[in-house]
């Protein structure tokens, strides 16, 4: 078995059949597994905890999540959404911040202590095809014969492109991020933050963070560090004026972030593309000797107020493994055989949360989410907490101000929309 790519998705699948006693080649093209990956930092835990039972107590998590915060960020203010539900402090943890370069090294190396073979600094450059079927793959100039090809080789997966499963994705359909690592003394985070033993936050950005356009921010806290971030649709940022990279240090340079950062120290930069999709934009998810999992099958979600990819990507690897392993019961590698890829994701929590939220990217593209909505809401609070040197206006009356007969229609009409999520 070769699994093209080191990450969650392909780990998952390397854990899963090395330990059922098979030989798995995992070939990642980073000096290690995590080396190239820049993802925000967050894994929900509670849909895969089943999956990988003997994981979760050593796993090198850095702090549970326990406040939820929304920031609706105007041009001159914010309005800022805080949930800290008592079942948010409660074992088992929904959600922790992980450090993805930590992270999937560490898995990494659970997978090889389960038997798998991990090959890095090693790129894939081709498959091999036979009479329409993957055989196995180019890789460092060798040729690497395989019964099945696992690609899990990230957002653009020229694995799955080259087997014919997607054609080159559309603008609309991906969003780039930036993320700094900001480091920090644990002390200051926690009081900062107003955090308490392992707790973090994690925050979302809407609004004025992407100047308007598609996207928005994100911040997680990290034991002795933030993980801090923008994310913009490529669409977008191909027509609008501001380079993608000045999104992040306008963002760092806002009163509500500049004072959480202070002092901290950048120790890490990068930059990484996101499947924005959804259900609409997955290719097709196995062929002959194929399959594709992970965020090579388009695999993450951004419902505004959540996004999710890594526990997609985990449990997609561990199902690709799963239907490897009942194809090699029957000897047949065929579509026909990996199809039951297919039927285990469709029964799965993946398939069916992207099936109850296959509206959301076209609900999300609406820019009055990301320009109107951030100024009315600061401006509504504005008036309402202002107190003048005369005499103050009543506040039905000030709010009622705001919404005019046209605005309410068009908010009618997006808050249809919205109910489709």
């Amino acid at each position: 078995m070769i699994i093209v790519g080191g990450g969650l998705s392909g780990l998952a699948a390397a854990y899963t059949l090395a330990q059922e006693g098979l030989e798995v080649l995992v070939l990642e093209r980073g000096d290690y597994s995590g080396a190239k990956n820049v993802t925000g930092g967050r894994l929900y835990v509670n849909p895969v905890r089943e999956l990988f039972p003997d994981l979760w107590k050593k796993a090198p998590f850095e702090r549970f999540i326990a406040h939820e915060q929304v920031v609706m960020m105007a041009k001159e203010r914010s309005v800022t959404i805080d949930y800290s539900g008592s079942e948010l402090a409660v074992e088992p943890y929904q959600s922790y911040s992980i450090l993805r370069a930590k992270f999937d090294r560490w898995l990494a190396k659970q997978a090889e202590r389960k038997g798998a073979m991990l090959v890095t600094k090693n790129r894939v450059d081709d498959v091999i095809m036979e009479n329409g079927r993957v055989i196995g793959v180019w890789a460092g100039g060798e040729e690497l014969r395989s019964d099945v090809v696992i690609a899990c080789d990230g957002v653009l997966s020229f694995t799955a492109e080259k087997a014919g499963l997607r054609k080159p994705g559309r603008a609309n359909d991906y969003a780039v991020g930036y993320k700094e690592i900001i480091e920090l003394p644990l002390e200051v985070i926690e009081a900062r933050f107003n955090l308490e033993g392992n707790e973090g936050a994690a925050r979302l950005f809407m609004g004025e963070v992407t100047q308007g356009m598609f996207g928005g921010g994100f911040l997680y806290t990290n034991k002795e560090s933030i993980s801090l971030g923008v994310v913009v649709g490529i669409h977008d940022l191909m027509q609008g004026e501001v380079a993608a990279p000045e999104l992040i240090d306008l963002f760092k340079q806002r009163p509500e972030i500049r004072r959480l950062i202070k002092d901290g120290n950048t120790a890490e930069y990068s930059g990484h593309a996101i499947p924005e999709g959804g259900l609409k934009a997955m290719g097709k998810l196995f062929g002959d000797g194929i399959l594709v999992a992970g965020d090579a099958a388009g695999m993450a979600m951004n419902i505004g107020i959540t996004v999710r990819g890594m526990e997609y990507a985990l449990a997609s690897g561990y199902i690709a493994a799963q239907a490897y392993l009942k194809a090699r019961e029957r000897q047949d590698y065929s579509a026909a055989s990996l199809s039951v890829y297919q039927k285990l994701l469709d029964e799965s929590f993946i398939m069916k949360d992207f099936n109850s939220f296959k509206d959301a990217p076209q609900v999300l593209e609406n820019p009055r989410f990301f320009n109107y909505y951030p100024e009315m809401v600061g401006d509504m609070m504005k008036e309402i907490y202002e107190v003048p040197n005369g005499p103050k206006k009543k506040i039905f009356p000030t709010v009622k101000s705001r919404l005019k007969f046209g605005e309410l229609m068009a908010m009618a009409g997006d808050l249809r929309k919205v109910m489709k999520i």
